[in-house]
């Protein structure tokens, strides 16, 4: 009996409790309407890697958000301090909130002087030049410090010959540019202050205290309830405010704000918001086109030099004159004729019809993936092969993804944007991918063809941003030619652009000219071929534009279908 009654009160406690853990369960469903996102979105943050954030933060501390805009996975961390460390601009004096525009970098009273030949005589083809740039401010007075944007370049307008010098800063208001001599005949110097230091320093302002400065919509949508949110890279919320869409595969987070009434799961579209454009106060004096932006600086005496041909004696070329200060330089190419005549072993070959296009891409697929920059190239080869036809996918004309065919001559090319951040006017998240998940599946091989070109959508976000998307992008390229090596990969840098004031502290050629140092950084010793945008754009006669004219795009498709069809080894 005893035994009989203990079962029974056992029976009676199990019930009980049974009982009151789903009363427990039932009430926590009716409390949280919103369970499902926040189980999604905790089991999103459970399966994407923890992200560490590295020094120099620059937000506010937030102890209740879920994430940064300086983070990166913690196998990468190295790298981005690595990164981060080489393109650091040089220091210069932080402007008091009160300046006087006097004491900043002007470049009416500033001077370029071309050096003697090293050794003397003449110049020759194959020597390297240098020139000595003098800074000084508005009272001519010479600048202590170093910093300033300095782009130079060396030009005959008359055959339409280019090439890009580089600038090494001294930290003492002193520059030297060098140019390698690559014509015959004549050649004019030419060098443009692009940001003042003291610019740069507003510029970086700008981007330490608005890094979510540049901002996007989401609709969200389930049967005739719409609501539009906020979403970024990152947002400063607490979780349960936030829809987390982090990529499970890459670890690249995207937040956006969560609707009053719908689920996360009703995300439909993806659109630009806008610049939050922060007031720069005073500093706005340092941005004055053709003043201290984007300014011609004068030459303290001839500007032109005559180049010879190369000096032969007993038929071996003298070596070329290279200037006792090691200060050698191998731009990657030149303009003679309007062409790019390439300094990396590869022959540019003009292919300046439909045919000459078809015949190197018979039998190919190419795949491109990227901004607009990269759509241009779709467009161009669309608009120069007629039998390429483009395939109608009902698609927005910015954004695609596109699809054009040669179905006589087994031609494939397709082009599709590379997903967030991307600044896109309404599309739908369904076509947002990222380009490693999309190159995962990319079968390659011997007649494949992969173009990427990611940066200009990064410049108004934290360089980390920009690191930890092209770490990411570095890892599927590498599984892709792990799978299949005989993939040609080609990746497109950036290019300079036209400015204005209120692009000064969004997308700025600062801005640019650092993330494309971490792009070749980045791929310098994978297996890819570099398109050196930056330069063919820099060296041309053409205004700097961030969608280069048809000359310059013509000149980069002849290097493209060069590496395809006429691949040379890499040096």
């Amino acid at each position: 009996m005893e035994g009989q009654t203990s079962r029974k009160c056992l029976l009676q406690k199990n019930i009980f409790i049974f009982l009151f853990l789903t009363l427990l369960v039932l009430w926590v469903i009716v409390y949280s309407t919103n369970l499902t996102d926040h189980i999604t979105c905790t089991l999103a943050e459970e399966k994407v890697p923890a992200t560490k954030t590295l020094k120099h933060p620059t937000e506010p501390q937030n102890h209740t958000a879920v994430c940064s805009f300086h983070s990166v996975l913690p196998a990468d961390a190295l790298e981005s301090e690595f990164l981060k460390d080489y393109i650091a601009w040089p220091e210069t004096p932080s402007l008091p909130s009160y300046f006087s525009l006097n004491d900043t970098s002007n470049a009416a009273h500033s001077t370029f002087t071309i050096l003697p030949r090293n050794g003397g005589g003449s110049w020759q083809v194959g020597d390297q030049m240098e020139v000595l740039i003098e800074m000084n401010d508005f009272n001519g007075h010479h600048k202590k410090s170093g910093g300033d944007v300095l782009f130079a370049r060396l030009h005959n307008p008359t055959v339409h010959a280019g090439v890009v010098g580089k600038v090494l800063d001294h930290h003492n208001g002193s520059y030297t540019a060098v140019f390698s001599l690559l014509w015959e005949g004549s050649a004019q110097v030419e060098v443009i202050l692009i940001h003042s230091s003291e610019a740069v320093n507003a510029i970086e302002r700008v981007n330490l205290e608005y890094p979510g400065r540049i901002f996007f919509r989401s609709v969200f949508r389930s049967g005739s309830v719409t609501e539009t949110t906020t979403c970024n890279v990152c947002l400063m919320a607490p979780p349960e405010q936030l829809c987390n869409y982090t990529d499970l595969n890459t670890g690249e987070p995207w937040f956006c704000y969560k609707p009053k009434k719908l689920r996360c799961e009703h995300r439909v579209t993806h659109s630009f918001g806008g610049f939050d454009n922060k007031p720069i106060k005073m500093e706005k004096r340092l941005f004055q086109i053709g003043v201290n932006m984007k300014a011609s600086i004068r030459s303290a005496g001839s500007s032109k030099i005559n180049i010879l041909p190369k000096l032969k004696v007993s038929n071996e070329t003298v070596p070329a004159n290279v200037s006792g200060k090691s200060l050698w330089t191998r731009p990657a190419g030149y303009y003679y004729k309007d062409a790019w005549q390439a300094l990396d072993g590869t022959k540019v070959h003009q292919f300046n019809n439909a045919e000459a296009i078809t015949q190197c891409l018979k039998g190919k697929e190419v795949h491109m993936y990227g901004d607009s920059t990269i759509r241009q190239w779709f467009e161009y080869l669309i608009a120069k092969v007629p039998d390429l036809k483009k395939f109608d996918q009902k698609k927005p004309p910015k954004t695609g993804p596109f699809l054009a065919l040669d179905y006589t001559n087994n031609i494939l090319v397709t082009c599709r944007s590379h997903g967030p951040p991307l600044r896109s006017p309404l599309m739908l998240v369904s076509q947002l991918h990222l380009v490693a998940n999309e190159l995962d599946s990319v079968d390659g091989g011997n007649n494949t063809v992969v173009i990427i070109g990611v940066w200009a959508h990064f410049s108004t976000f934290p360089v980390e941003v920009y690191i930890r998307r092209l770490l990411s992008i570095r890892r599927a390229v590498v599984r892709l030619l792990s799978r299949a090596p005989g993939t040609l990969v080609i990746i497109r840098t950036a290019n300079p652009k036209r400015i204005t004031l209120e692009e000064s502290v969004t997308t700025d050629d600062y801005y640019f000219l650092q993330r494309d140092k971490i792009l070749r950084t980045i791929f310098k010793k994978v297996n890819v071929r570099l398109l050196d945008a930056w330069e063919m754009t820099q060296a041309h006669y053409l205004p700097h534009n961030v969608h280069p004219p048809p000359p310059i795009i013509k000149n980069m498709i002849d290097v493209v279908l060069s590496y395809v069809c006429f691949p040379q080894p890499q040096t």
